[in-house]
């Protein structure tokens, strides 16, 4: 069985960008990192921002970011078990690469109702060079 890329950090061949992404490895990471950038929020809280990721999942999710250090979780000693998550000082220089994504996917990514439709890049750059000969 091998190791998750998280686990391999210590043996990437010199890629910086390697190493990044090896921190946000999964589908959810990012937009749990994207939401946790707004301050503290419990499980459930999170679920319902994320409705479309499973318990398991998000509690796997939550627990690979907590091991790397991205994420801290506090649990208080209280009936009903409440459990707060947050982004660490290392989660909290992700900042800018998190708002980056989310900056270029608002500029970028069109969805038509089903959801399927990138914006057509090629389309843009044809009309834009067009505009410039005509200049």
């Amino acid at each position: 069985m091998s190791l998750p890329r998280d686990k391999l950090t210590e043996n990437f061949p010199g890629c910086p960008v390697e190493a990044t992404l090896s921190f946000l490895d999964g589908k959810w990471k990012g937009v749990i990192l994207f939401h946790l950038m707004a301050g503290t929020h419990r499980f459930n809280e999170l679920r319902r921002k994320l409705p479309a990721v499973t318990q398991r999942m998000l509690t796997k999710q939550l627990r690979e970011l907590e091991e790397s250090g991205l994420v801290s979780r506090t649990v208080y000693p209280v009936v009903p078990p409440r459990v707060d998550y947050a982004l660490t000082p290392l989660g909290q220089t992700l900042r800018p690469v998190i708002t980056a994504l989310a900056v270029w996917g608002e500029q970028n990514v069109f969805c038509r109702p089903d959801g399927r439709q990138l914006r057509d890049v090629t389309a843009d750059t044809a009309s834009a060079a067009a505009a410039t000969v005509q200049a």
